[in-house]
């Protein structure tokens, strides 16, 4: 605490002479915030001595507290930025809760004790900046999200357009020139046109080297990207994100409005569509400093957009001449990542196409082969599609052993192989080729881990296990052995019946 004759200096500054806060900060060298709250400040009784009574925390929230507590208690398991903020708390209390009735205040005062007990508690800054209306910055976040119940570590495209504080988010597996260009155009299609200036960092996929004087050098695809929609790119200086601060804003707000709690769905797409809507909602609020809402400022932003070309521009990648191992496979990515074509096509060459989320590859007639998810990360990953190498051996079902693709099979399934009758072998790989490809060949590998449960190793058998694990079919019990014997229940049978249809000519259409 400042000394009392710094406090009432500050605050005669304030109330007697007449100065702002920021020329008083200037005058005194204080913090503004220090200015702020001597300026405020009601209280001026001397700290007592004595420990004070400890205090019950926001009672009127005790119905709630148990909740609230295991929200934060979860977001200690992600990303410090991805956690749920005393507005987002307070949102899903109002949203989740029925009869809930406490105020904000109420909610970011238990919120902000308890993040302090779990250490949670974290300040930002924000840096205001002047734009022109059809400007925009464009930067990454880094976000967790579940796909398929399983977790991942992804990152999400933003663009903000600082004039009117509208923003916009994607969300992909990773940041790459794929994830760029699909997220800004999905952006530019959604909003109907194109900023005509965007700023962004200096990322290797966009610059290759910057040039003394402050010029840049980009590479081709982006280059050409930049002219084929036809806006300005503004780059900021080595280590100067601050520059664009209303992008590093919104990928803040972003996350703790759209992402938290943790998102999970089946689809990424259209995960993505919808995001694209719920930011369309979030503009029908008001500036944050403005004498008016986002929604009514970006319609001024629209209108100086530049209008989409008539020609879509193709956002993914050619990779020509990769050369496969004995297996057909090969890798990209500096080696990290290594993905399947086909036995056929081993030692030799194929040709593929990358977009954010697939890789798919051709050969040299530009015949599809097969298409993975594609990976991202910086440990060593391969990807493997089953249904060419089963189709193959299925059709060489005595070479087996000897292709090299067996070795590469789980052990459950070498041991099931092992055990099928090899005039039935041929027709097993090809149940579980097709099993594969309607559903992944972990589906395959489970109802194989069924069948050698079963000590069932027939064609048949493996369909039926697969649907009933698969296609909702219910699995019967088994019969019980009962030495009891059945009483049947005897039927009149009455000759003369018979007699009369031979009679009438039954005998001969019989």
């Amino acid at each position: 605490m400042l000394a009392m004759d710094q406090i009432h200096h500050i605050r005669a500054l304030y109330y007697e002479q007449g100065y702002n806060i920021s020329e008083i900060a200037k005058a005194t060298n204080h913090d503004w915030k220090t200015v702020a709250k001597y300026i405020d400040m009601e209280d001026f009784n001397e700290t007592s001595p004595l420990p004070a009574l400890q205090k019950q925390i926001c009672p009127k929230l005790d119905p709630y507290k148990s909740l609230i507590d295991s929200w934060l208690e979860e977001d200690k398991k992600h990303h410090r930025k991805q956690r749920h903020t005393a507005r987002k708390i307070y949102d899903r209390l109002a949203a989740e809760v029925s009869g809930f009735d406490c105020s904000y205040r109420l909610v970011a005062e238990y919120v902000k004790h308890r993040k302090e007990e779990l250490n949670l508690k974290r300040n930002e800054g924000f840096l205001p900046l002047e734009h022109q209306p059809g400007e925009a910055q464009s930067d990454f976040g880094s976000a967790e999200f579940y796909e398929h119940d399983r977790l991942l570590y992804g990152k999400y495209l933003v663009m903000s357009f600082p004039w009117s504080n509208a923003g916009f988010m994607q969300l992909f597996y990773g940041e790459n020139l794929e994830c760029l260009l699909e997220g800004l155009t999905s952006i530019f299609a959604h909003i109907g046109g194109v900023p005509h200036e965007i700023w962004f960092d200096n990322a290797s996929s966009m610059v290759t080297n910057v040039i003394k004087g402050g010029g840049r050098n980009l590479t081709e695809r982006f280059a050409r990207f930049m002219e084929h929609y036809g806006f300005r790119a503004l780059f900021m200086n080595p280590a100067g994100g601050h520059e664009k601060g209303s992008v590093e804003n919104k990928v803040g707000y972003g996350r703790r409005n759209f992402l938290v709690p943790v998102p999970e769905f089946e689809n990424l797409k259209d995960f993505n569509k919808q995001l694209l809507r719920d930011l369309d909602g979030d503009l029908d609020r008001q500036h944050y400093y403005k004498p008016a809402k986002i929604s009514e400022l970006f319609m001024v932003d629209k209108a100086a957009l530049l209008p989409l070309p008539s020609v879509p521009f193709d956002t993914s990648r050619i990779i020509t001449g990769l050369r496969t191992d004995a297996y057909g496979r090969f890798t990209l990515d500096k080696g990290k990542h290594e993905y399947s074509s086909a036995p056929g096509y081993a030692n030799g060459f194929v040709n593929v196409r990358l977009t954010s989320q697939t890789v798919t590859v051709f050969d040299s007639n530009n015949f599809e082969i097969v298409t993975h998810r594609r990976l991202y990360g910086d440990e060593q990953q391969s990807s493997m599609e089953w249904v060419p190498y089963l189709d193959y051996i299925s059709r060489h079902p005595r070479s087996l052993k000897n292709t090299g693709i067996y070795g590469m099979m789980p052990e459950t399934m070498r041991s099931y192989l092992n055990n099928c009758e090899s005039s039935e072998k041929k027709d097993v790989l090809h149940v579980l080729s097709e099993l594969t490809n309607r559903s992944g060949f972990e589906s395959a590998v489970k109802t194989v881990d069924q069948a050698i449960r079963y000590e069932a190793h027939d064609p048949d058998s493996l369909k039926s296990l697969y649907n009933s694990l698969y296609s909702g079919v219910p699995q019967l019990p088994p019969l019980t052995d009962s030495n009891e014997v059945p009483v049947l229940k005897p039927i009149p049978v009455h000759l003369e019946d018979y007699d009369r249809f031979l009679k009438r000519g039954g005998a001969q259409h019989a």
